[in-house]
């Protein structure tokens, strides 16, 4: 959950959130380096009257300073390709769940389980229980277990919207007639908070998305229950 003046990213909650953090600092790292070099440099420039006339003509620094910005655009390159293989393999799913965005509310439906589907409104300001957060709350939650691959299949039913839960790593476009997939595991139990991150109408702002990761025997009872309220 971000929290305000927050300047970095929210916790990661799942396997390929935590990768992306890492390649984030890595990257940034390699940008620190890349700064401070430059500015040595242009600041020795400009400091130093020196002049030296075999630097006219020099082929060693020109074979440095072509093959180091290939280097280090490789060093970039290569994490960057393994975590967007990560983030589109999809290995035997535990559980699939649609997701479809409408003006201004979502619908889900547990494709594994009968009558399994529910809609999911935004809880207006005045009916918010103490604790609950502003423009971020349901009245009811994706529950899913930890610890298990979970596949989402994202569409639309009006309009394009967007489906993204900064803590997992994951933002999907849902666009009508066309159903896009992804997966994504939680590591531990906990509510993560989410929103339409697609302009889709007046009432954008209030698209909120909450999942719910719960231990896999209460999953199995909220699932009992959620079939017997159907």
């Amino acid at each position: 959950m971000a929290h305000p003046s927050q300047l970095g990213f929210q916790d990661a909650a799942s396997p390929v959130m935590e990768e992306l953090l890492h390649f984030h600092d890595h990257a940034l790292m390699t940008l620190f380096l890349i700064s401070t070099f430059v500015l040595y440099i242009i600041v020795t420039m400009v400091t130093t009257m020196l002049t030296d006339k075999l630097l006219v003509d020099a082929q060693e620094i020109e074979i440095v300073w072509t093959i180091l910005p290939a280097a280090v655009l490789i060093l970039i390159a290569l994490p960057s390709l393994r975590i967007l293989y990560l983030m589109e393999e999809i290995n035997e799913p535990h559980l699939t769940i649609k997701a479809v965005g409408h003006q201004w509310y979502w619908s889900y439906e547990y494709t594994d389980y009968t009558e399994l589907n529910f809609d999911a409104y935004m809880i207006p300001t005045q009916e918010l229980t103490p604790g609950g957060f502003r423009l971020l709350e349901t009245d009811h939650r994706v529950v899913v277990p930890s610890e298990s691959p979970i596949r989402i299949l994202i569409s639309a039913d009006d309009v394009l919207h967007s489906w993204a839960v900064p803590a997992f790593g994951v933002k999907l476009d849902a666009v009508p007639g066309r159903l896009n997939q992804t997966a994504f595991m939680t590591s531990h139990p906990g509510v993560f908070y989410g929103q339409c991150s697609e302009i889709c109408g007046a009432n954008h702002s209030f698209m909120p998305i909450v999942v719910e990761s719960v231990p896999l025997k209460h999953f199995e009872n909220w699932t009992s229950i959620m079939i017997k309220d159907v």
